[in-house]
């Protein structure tokens, strides 16, 4: 069975910085890519940013690039999203997802493309 748990969500100020992890179970790092997504109120899902942990190769949405970093620990079968720097509009609930896919560009963040995924944990930036 294959699972996928989010945890590290929580409220911040701008500026601020947050953790999320996405342990996952029955997942093939060797096949599958991971991939953050998130959802903002009144808005639909948005990748932005995933990992392929066989090949340590990862992309990210323009929005995200100089202020999260993606990794992930092979052995703990975990992938995390480092947020730094982190913005009013950056408020929305996160998820990540695995896919039997390569990351390797903008295509990638696809959420069609990705079969499982994690319930979410909620990101909140307001002062």
């Amino acid at each position: 069975e294959v699972q996928l748990v989010e945890s590290g969500g929580g409220s911040v100020q701008p500026g601020g910085s947050l953790r999320l992890s996405c342990k996952t179970s029955g997942v093939s790092f060797d096949d599958y890519a991971i991939g953050w997504f998130r959802q903002a109120p009144g808005k639909g899902n948005r990748g932005i940013s995933c990992i392929s942990p066989a090949e340590n190769t990862t992309f990210y949405r323009n929005s995200v690039k100089d202020r999260f970093a993606i990794s992930s620990d092979n052995a703990k079968k975990t992938v995390y999203l480092q947020m730094n720097r982190l913005k009013p509009e950056d408020t929305a609930v996160y998820y990540c997802a695995a896919g039997y896919l390569y990351c390797d560009g903008d295509g990638s963040l696809a959420l069609t493309l990705y079969k499982y995924r994690g319930q979410g944990t909620q990101v909140t930036v307001s002062s």
